[in-house]
């Protein structure tokens, strides 16, 4: 039977920043003790032989190079004869969005900032069409993650029928709290696997902004598009392809749970 291609994405644990409202981007910051704890919790239930996440069918990881990404990607995934070296890529395209000056900010605090120097006189900064001054713009962005995507549906292509198991999975962080949603797929539900879901997955590691960003490029969207999404940590949504048509990138509402054999009840 045709296997379906999916996209997985678990958000990435809570850190300090993340917590207090400041955009993290580039900075390093450390998992809390709660952020490590919530992603413990989600690979204790959602990962393993015939769960959600089995890294036995892992065709490939990508992984943002923040420690914060990583840590996750690592309590996520523990060593695992699934998940060999040869499968995982560090890579700046699922890296966060560069905040530049607004770096390590509140959402107030940039507003301020850029008022005093002259900016938004007529409407309120919007990340989303803006950018970042000193950090990336709305079409940098936009390039690293057609770049990755692309990438991402070359290795599915060719198998969308079930030919070869060529999954993907994404795992980022929790978005800070002012930041304005804009993407409507909810990943704050963690939905169970679906029955047709292909065997070999790529993992994508990385950061709350940016995977609001790939939803929206994932689904032929500009950055800027008034799609709204909520984010929580630990949680994982599904994306894919609509008739099994690689042209046709989609989201799921809803994923139903495996046969029980696939549970070995």
């Amino acid at each position: 039977m045709s296997r379906l291609l999916t996209t997985w994405v678990p958000q990435k644990g809570e850190t300090t920043w993340a917590k207090s409202g400041r955009f993290t981007g580039t900075t390093d910051i450390e998992l809390t003790e709660a952020g490590a704890k919530q992603v413990s919790l989600a690979a204790t239930r959602l990962v393993g032989a015939g769960k959600l996440l089995d890294p036995l069918r892992l065709a490939h990881v990508f992984v943002s190079p923040r420690v914060r990404a990583v840590r996750t990607f690592e309590l996520l995934l523990p060593p695992s004869p699934g998940v060999v070296a040869g499968k995982v890529t560090y890579t700046e395209d699922i890296a966060e969005w560069n905040y530049g000056d607004y770096e390590g900010l509140k959402d107030q605090e940039t507003r301020l900032l850029r008022k005093q120097r002259g900016l938004d006189l007529e409407r309120r900064w919007d990340i989303w069409s803006d950018g970042c001054e000193g950090g990336e713009s709305r079409q940098q962005v936009t390039e690293r993650l057609d770049r990755l995507i692309l990438q991402i549906r070359e290795i599915q292509k060719p198998y969308m029928r079930g030919e070869k198991p060529a999954d993907v999975l994404l795992v980022g962080s929790l978005p800070t709290p002012q930041t304005p949603f804009s993407r409507s797929l909810s990943l704050c539900s963690v939905p169970p696997a679906s029955p047709t879901a292909a065997k070999g997955r790529e993992l994508q590691v990385a950061h709350g902004l940016i995977l609001r960003c790939f939803v929206k490029r994932w689904l032929t969207l500009s950055v800027d598009d008034p799609l709204r999404m909520m984010l929580a940590p630990g949680a994982i949504a599904v994306l894919s392809y609509k008739n099994n048509d690689v042209n046709e990138p989609a989201f799921h509402v809803g994923v139903a749970l495996p046969p029980e054999e696939e549970h070995g009840f």
